[in-house]
Formats: C-alpha cells, structure tokens, sequence
C-alpha cells in the first residue's frame, strides 16, 4: 500500500510540477492523473501497485468533496448573483457528459460484439 501511495502522489506532484512550471491552465492533479494513465497504458506502472490505495481514497470519497462544499458557501453571494449561468452549464455538461457515454459505450458493445462473434 505504501508504495502504491508513493506512486498516487508521486504522479500528483509531477503533474503540479509541470502545471506551475510551464504555466499551463490544466489543474495538476488531472496532469498527474493523466500521467498515471499513461504510466499504466505503457505498462511502466502495474494496476496491482496501486489497487489497494486507490480503494482506500475511494473508500473514503465522500471527505473529499467537504473543501468543495466549503468553498461555494464562501462564495454563496457571487454564486447568487450568477445562478442562470451556473444552472444552464451545469445541465447542458450533463446532457453532454452522458451523451458522450452513451455514444463510446455503444462503440465499445459494437466492437465487442465483432470480436466475439
């Protein structure tokens, strides 16, 4: 588990490091996260190192989303002001996010389907 931690947040810190090194509008934490894809794509990073932490933090998700909850009561009043454009991009995301879903898992059924068959 520890070094599956190390290699969590190793890739975390890389990330934020190239984010603040090169001034980049992508947040660290997704640069790192896509570095682990990357890193377990190529087969560099084994999903066995790091399956027992990961369970972990998903264990327990929920404490991650308190300083987000925080955060938008600190800014209740600008959020008040803006509430039309926050509504409108929070429903078309989702409309967007689940028709994106939709489409690669029909892609993926269709290819499974041609492979199996």
């Amino acid at each position: 588990m520890v070094r599956g931690m190390a290699i969590l947040l190793g890739m975390q810190f890389i990330g934020e490091l190239l984010s603040r090194l090169f001034h980049l509008p992508i947040p660290g934490n997704v640069m790192g996260m896509g570095l682990l894809l990357i890193c377990l794509w190529r087969g560099w990073v084994k999903v066995q190192w790091i399956q027992e932490a990961a369970e972990l933090l998903l264990s327990h998700l929920a404490l991650f989303f308190v300083p987000a909850g925080v955060g938008v009561m600190v800014y209740f009043d600008l959020i008040a002001a803006e509430w039309l454009p926050i509504v409108v991009a929070t429903v078309v995301s989702t409309f967007v996010v689940m028709a994106v879903t939709g489409r690669v898992a029909l892609r993926l059924s269709i290819r499974e389907n041609r492979d199996v068959g």
